[in-house]
């Protein structure tokens, strides 16, 4: 059983800086494909950015050229960088990782990112 634990949400002036860190025990975590995903109250669940498991990545329009998702080796983590934050941005933030070979996916339990002066 693959168990995702999210860390470094919280309370952040616009135009700040976060960065959220994503372990996932119980798995080899290069073989699954590793995203940041982030839901509003009362709104769907959005992709925000994705690493592949040949390092390509996808980012959501929204977020491009102000986050940057990476992965920790030496940590067994992956990251989430996110700069210039905008109120917008104020979300729970969920890791997930999707095993390609059995389509099994995995979320972690979200943390909270708050944008707000």
């Amino acid at each position: 059983q693959v168990q995702l634990v999210e860390s470094g949400g919280g309370l952040v002036q616009p135009g700040g800086s976060l960065r959220l860190s994503c372990v996932p025990s119980g798995a080899i975590f290069r073989i699954y494909v590793m995203a940041w995903y982030r839901q509003d109250p009362g709104k769907e669940r959005e992709l925000v950015a994705r690493l592949n498991r040949d390092d390509t990545i996808d980012y959501a329009d929204s977020v491009k050229g102000r986050f940057t998702i990476s992965r920790d080796n030496a940590k067994n983590a992956v990251n989430l960088q996110m700069t210039n934050l905008k109120p917008e941005d104020t979300a729970v933030y969920y890791c997930r990782a999707y095993l390609p070979a059995n389509a099994a996916v995995y979320w972690g339990k979200g943390t909270l990112v708050t944008v707000s002066s």
